[in-house]
């Protein structure tokens, strides 16, 4: 196995990685930026390179710096995590290049899979059914909307280098086509450092699933089962469950989605981990939107439902093994929800609320598992995406994994800085939630009928707040100079302590 690995990752999935590496016996090499001199990734790391400013373009964007801070380690392998380079296939060639590992796939099936419109040209030649749209990118306005006027609207418009959410516009008339473009293409380009887009048609009120693959360098080809990724707000993920209650009801959808995601993967000759991706509409029919390559934030519910570790498996992968297991072998038990813990506040449309952490609470016991990146004292960039930790509960049904999730975000509580946990205890509760009645809109359809709780002040709260600001001397200033304290007492909410 490899003596020493770097991460070239921050944030909670560069201290998951870090933590398999550890229990495997290898040595972590984290990399960080200005920004993140103190971060938990750097704490936890057996060393550590510094490589830029706290701007990502010039540090975990950069390949030469991330190379050379390898090289200077003697680093056998790199971890490219999830985001920044981990789908780029001039870093996994540039790592390649050098005779250090790259856990992931190649450079060559990342080209194949990675850009949106060749999966969907490899996916149309091994008879997957895609989303209608167009393989080749949208040049220029008047390119754009004949294309759309053809689809007919509403349209979406995707970046075709990435994922996440990032370079995705919705557009449901021509009069919005222009502005959706420049936004787009600009979003695109700072995300991928690829600008191009393409055109989708939308398919309304879908469901997303997801299926789980791994490839070893042997021929063998396997899948781990569904995702469901529905509840999504401007297409980012939000919560993610295993199995899909769609799925857990239509077991056929299972064989039929995995078997497809495993055709494309063996078309692209695909290596190690990758993920791909679909809409199910209203009738059930499947339609293949992307392939990520690269380990998917929602992997814990995936790991908890198999009881496979997904992080080992690409290592051992990486290092030359054979998966040890056939399809036969897979089984699921049981089921897993995980919600996207994030410094930001659903009362403003999910603005992002960087600052410093001033007290955390973290929930604990049977079934429930917290993948974290934080620590009391840290101050969150503003310069990153704001995903602080991943909760995931645990059961042997449904039912029991949602009262698990609601107990734990019962008992987790991060001051200083506005979250999302609120808003997942109030998703939990929802009553299309627990019934599974699921689509890409119910994020948009539970905000239209959302009223803020009122929430009498707990003056516990309040006493721990004031403590922590007056024994730094400073109160902590929100965007409008108003301090923490104050705009949580005028709001009367907070995140308990508890």
């Amino acid at each position: 196995m490899f003596g020493k690995v770097l991460v070239a990752n921050r944030g909670e999935i560069a201290v998951r990685i870090i933590r398999a590496l550890r229990e495997l016996g290898i040595r972590s090499v984290a990399v960080y930026s200005d920004a993140d001199r103190n971060a938990l990734h750097v704490r936890l790391a057996d060393e550590a390179a510094h490589i830029g400013p706290a701007s990502s373009s010039e540090s975990y964007l950069r390949i030469d710096r991330i190379l050379e801070a390898a090289t200077r380690h003697r680093a056998e392998a790199i971890h490219p995590g999830y985001g920044f380079l981990s789908e780029n296939a001039d870093f996994a060639a540039a790592v390649e290049a050098t005779g250090i590992v790259f856990v992931g796939p190649s450079a060559s099936s990342i080209r194949r899979l990675g850009s949106k419109t060749a999966a969907r040209i490899l996916a149309k030649q091994m008879n997957v059914p895609v989303v209608p749209g167009n393989e080749e990118p949208a040049t220029h306005l008047d390119h754009a909307r004949a294309l759309a006027q053809e689809l007919g609207y509403p349209v979406l418009l995707k970046a075709a280098a990435g994922g996440g959410g990032k370079g995705m516009r919705r557009v449901d008339r021509e009069a919005d086509l222009e502005g959706a473009i420049r936004d787009a293409t600009s979003e695109a380009e700072r995300a991928f450092r690829s600008g191009e887009v393409y055109i989708e048609k939308v398919i309304e009120r879908p469901r997303h699933i997801e299926m789980q693959i791994v490839a070893d360098n042997y021929g063998n080809f396997v899948h781990l089962g569904e995702r469901e990724c529905s509840l999504q707000r401007r297409h980012q993920k939000v919560v993610e469950e295993c199995p899909s209650p769609l799925v857990a009801m239509n077991p056929e959808l299972r064989d039929a989605m995995g078997e497809a995601a495993l055709r494309i993967a063996r078309a692209a000759q695909y290596r190690n981990l990758g993920t791909a991706e679909f809409l199910v509409d209203q009738d059930k029919n499947f339609y293949f939107l992307e392939v990520n390559t690269r380990l998917q934030v929602e992997h814990p519910v995936t790991e908890l439902v198999t009881g496979l570790d997904l992080v080992h498996l690409q290592l051992k992968i990486a290092w030359g093994e054979a998966i040890p297991f056939a399809q036969e072998d897979v089984t699921w038990r049981g089921a897993a929800i995980e919600c996207r813990v994030c410094a930001e506040d659903p009362e403003r449309d999910f603005f992002p609320s960087p600052g410093k952490i001033l007290q955390l609470s973290e929930p604990a016991g049977p079934g429930i598992r917290l993948d974290s990146g934080i620590y009391p004292g840290w101050t969150i960039p503003l310069e990153y995406d704001p995903l602080l930790a991943k909760l995931v509960a645990w059961a042997p049904d449904r039912h029991g994994a949602i009262e698990r999730i609601s107990r734990a975000l019962d008992e987790y509580a991060i001051s200083g800085v506005a979250t999302n946990l609120g808003f997942f205890r109030e998703i939990m509760q929802e009553r299309r939630f627990r019934q599974g009645d699921l689509d890409t809109g119910f994020i948009a359809d539970f905000f239209r009928h959302w009223r803020i709780p009122e929430c009498v002040p707990d003056l516990g709260v309040i006493a721990a707040l004031a403590a922590a600001s007056f024994s730094k001397n400073h109160q902590p200033e929100t965007k409008n100079g108003q301090s923490e304290t104050s705009r949580w007492l005028s709001q009367g909410r907070s995140e308990q302590l508890r």
